[in-house]
């Protein structure tokens, strides 16, 4: 299971990758082997505010659809389009080409109250 060192993570599986204000959001190692084959991504938040915990969208598999939940409070910037044409690559590479949203953060505070990459790791019991 890749659980990368340089990210914040939440109780729902969804990562936080930090640059300056801004940060990207995906969903987790764990969470798209827990869903399985993913089909579809659906982000109809673009231009919103959400807090923290919210949805921001969800995320459809073969078996099964789930909801992906705002890490932090933030403003979504910008939907990864290349995941609307190619939803497998969260499978692929959630870290990377699989990122689903970007966000503007709006209250900081709350990166501390996510988890690090051990802390994180406990928690899915590795």
């Amino acid at each position: 299971m890749n659980i990368p060192q340089d990210l914040r993570y939440s109780d729902d599986h969804e990562w936080l990758r930090i640059e300056g204000e801004e940060a990207y959001v995906g969903i987790t190692d764990f969470a798209q082997h827990e869903l399985g084959d993913i089909v579809f991504v659906d982000v109809d938040t673009v231009g919103e505010t959400l807090d923290k915990n919210e949805t921001l969208g969800t995320i459809e598999a073969v078996k099964t659809v789930s909801d992906i939940m705002m890490p932090v409070a933030g403003e979504v910037l910008e939907f990864n389009e290349a995941i609307a044409d190619d939803a497998a690559s969260i499978n692929n590479d959630p870290y990377g080409e699989g990122w689903i949203v970007k966000i503007r953060l709006t209250n900081l505070a709350e990166v501390e109250q996510l988890k690090d990459a051990a802390a994180y790791s406990a928690f899915i019991g590795l």
